[in-house]
């Protein structure tokens, strides 16, 4: 995934001719604990990059976790294999669709969840490095392959249904052809 910050990157995108850009929003940049108050800069960042792809026609399509998950809230209570996430997770989508939900008609939940469960839970290559043997590929300091995959899975999925049902209830009957889903 790239990471625009500048206008002439959205102004590159209008030349090539695209009209539409899926981008993540970085819950650790808009909400640097996980909970609480709002980082404004990250806040500035992600407002201006939306509203310069809608003055050149790009539509943005926005997904609230593609894989980053604030470090606090894992140290706090384990992330994904913790219901406590649940809540947050709809929380940080609450500030999302409050913010940007004016601007951004197509919403995805969370990226590739089977993917976060299965390398992040199962065999330890990706965050956070959770695993135990025989399964992981790497060392596997801490975690359980046979259980956490489910469990973390299990939680993404009512997160996303926590957050699809807020969506629905709060902001949807004020924005015109929105969709959410979660990116399989």
């Amino acid at each position: 995934m790239i990471m625009l910050c500048r206008k002439e990157d959205v102004r590159l995108m209008y030349d090539m001719g695209l009209d539409a850009l899926r981008l993540s929003i970085s819950w650790s940049r808009l909400i640097p604990s996980g909970r609480g108050p709002v980082n404004l800069k990250g806040l500035r960042f992600y407002k201006n990059l939306i509203q310069e792809l809608k003055t050149h026609g790009i539509e943005p399509q926005v997904t609230l976790h593609h894989n980053d998950l604030p470090q606090a809230l894992e140290d706090e209570y384990g992330g994904w294999i913790n219901r406590k996430i649940i809540g947050d997770f709809t929380a940080f989508g609450d500030v999302c669709f409050k913010e940007f939900g004016n601007a951004v008609k197509f919403w995805s939940t969370i990226n590739e969840p089977n993917i976060v469960a299965w390398v992040g839970y199962d065999l330890g290559s990706g965050p956070p490095s959770h695993c135990s043997p025989p399964f992981g590929m790497v060392n596997c300091s801490k975690g359980n392959s046979s259980t956490e995959p489910y469990i973390a899975l299990h939680n993404m999925l009512l997160a996303h249904a926590s957050t699809a049902r807020l969506y629905k209830q709060k902001y949807k009957a004020s924005v015109i052809h929105t969709y959410i889903s979660m990116v399989p």
